[in-house]
């Protein structure tokens, strides 16, 4: 397969239906921000600690599913669409590794060790793949149930920061004011 076809160059590309779009649709923001966030999921993974590489592996499964259903305008019932027990999935993990944390009383600042601040930056990324889906969601037919994950991988992602940083021994900053 060749990687390069030259169809792209005049800022249209192809979605899963060969139709084409404008490279700047809010369909195509959406799941771009998606697929960036997956490539930052890739960078902190493995983050030495197996649970949440683990996490992390079945993250960057379901964002490629994300992906693929934001890049179909008319899916079909076998098409690849995000499910609600890949938002249950994500409840669980974060109700899990609430159990171990400290309940948060303050503002938190997105810092710590490597592998928690990567995820915290991760959460902000998750956090605009969020709101890009939600102005697709405005524009267009979506499922809505891709954009619940997203807000819900947000949330986990900033459990598993905290988590981490918790387990390396780095306490956690409340910004001051």
């Amino acid at each position: 397969m060749k990687i390069y076809t030259g169809r792209g160059d005049e800022g249209q590309t192809d979605l899963r239906d060969m139709s084409r779009v404008s490279k700047a649709s809010p369909r195509i923001e959406a799941y771009g921000t998606v697929d960036e966030l997956n490539a930052l999921v890739g960078r902190i993974r493995p983050c030495g600690h197996g649970d949440v590489d683990e996490y992390l592996r079945e993250v960057q499964n379901v964002l490629h599913v994300v992906q693929a259903d934001f890049a179909n305008p008319d899916p079909d019932e076998g098409d690849p669409a995000v499910r609600d027990e890949h938002v249950s999935t994500v409840e669980e993990w974060i109700d899990s590794f609430d159990e171990e944390l400290e309940p948060l009383e303050s503002f938190i600042l997105p810092t710590g060790s490597k592998p928690g601040a990567d995820l915290h930056h991760a959460r902000t990324v998750c956090r605009r793949a969020e709101r890009r889906a939600v102005a697709l969601e405005s524009a267009e037919d979506v499922n809505a149930t891709a954009v619940t994950f997203l807000n819900r991988l947000s949330d986990a992602l900033f459990v598993f920061a905290r988590a981490v940083n918790q387990r390396e021994g780095v306490p956690e900053e409340s910004p001051t004011y």
